[in-house]
């Protein structure tokens, strides 16, 4: 099984995060999905990060169901609970901070954009579901060290990368200072080899994106 990742992708840091603690042996393959040159056309009609390929030949995208399609085909051990309201609360989780990952890349191309074809509002916009859902995921949080209950899950991966992910492209934003109680979760997050292994770091687009 391989996985098609990008470094500093949340979505793809989710899989990853998912495989590492399940145990399960993959091959990374690395690439900047906005270039020319990515394989993705091939594998994903939608030509988004992350995809796993897999020994039959057949393909895993879209990556909240590449997290259900694990946790179906390698269910030990488990990222979810066996109660329906407690799978619902971390998939709760997940579209929220899904969420915040989709309302910030499209502030990150649209900062791509020459200054002149900037759109203010619709930055606001988006900066609005970022700041708001960053709220919201603090709040769920509260001061425990997991997002549900009192297990790590799926919607802990899932936070944690969104989280991650903003200290390395938009670190201006300070969601540390603002949820204090978010920083000590990340912090207790990070002591996860499965985390450790996975820190982003960014790439460079060197083809015309906007």
């Amino acid at each position: 099984m391989k996985l098609i990742s990008a470094t500093p992708s949340p979505y793809a840091r989710k899989i990853r995060i998912a495989l590492a603690e399940k145990s399960v042996p993959f091959e990374l393959q690395t690439e900047v999905p906005w270039n020319d040159d990515t394989s993705l056309p091939q594998h994903n009609p939608l030509e988004k990060l992350p995809v796993l390929l897999l020994d039959d030949g057949s393909t895993v995208w879209e990556s909240s169901f590449i997290l259900e399609w694990i946790e179906r085909k390698f269910p030990e051990p488990p990222l979810l609970p066996p109660d329906d309201d407690g799978i619902l609360a971390h998939k709760r989780m997940d579209a929220l901070a899904t969420g915040v990952c989709d309302a910030f890349l499209l502030v990150f191309f649209e900062r791509m954009r020459p200054e002149a074809h900037r759109s203010q509002p619709w930055t606001d916009r988006q900066m609005r579901k970022v700041h708001g859902g960053i709220a919201e995921i603090a709040r769920v949080v509260g001061d425990r060290p997991c997002a549900v209950r009192d297990a790590f899950g799926i919607a802990d991966i899932s936070a944690g990368s969104a989280l991650g992910w903003l200290d390395v492209r938009f670190p201006e934003l300070g969601w540390r200072k603002t949820h204090p109680n978010l920083s000590r979760y990340m912090d207790g997050l990070m002591t996860r080899p499965s985390f450790q292994s996975t820190t982003p770091y960014p790439q460079s687009i060197t083809s015309a994106v906007v």
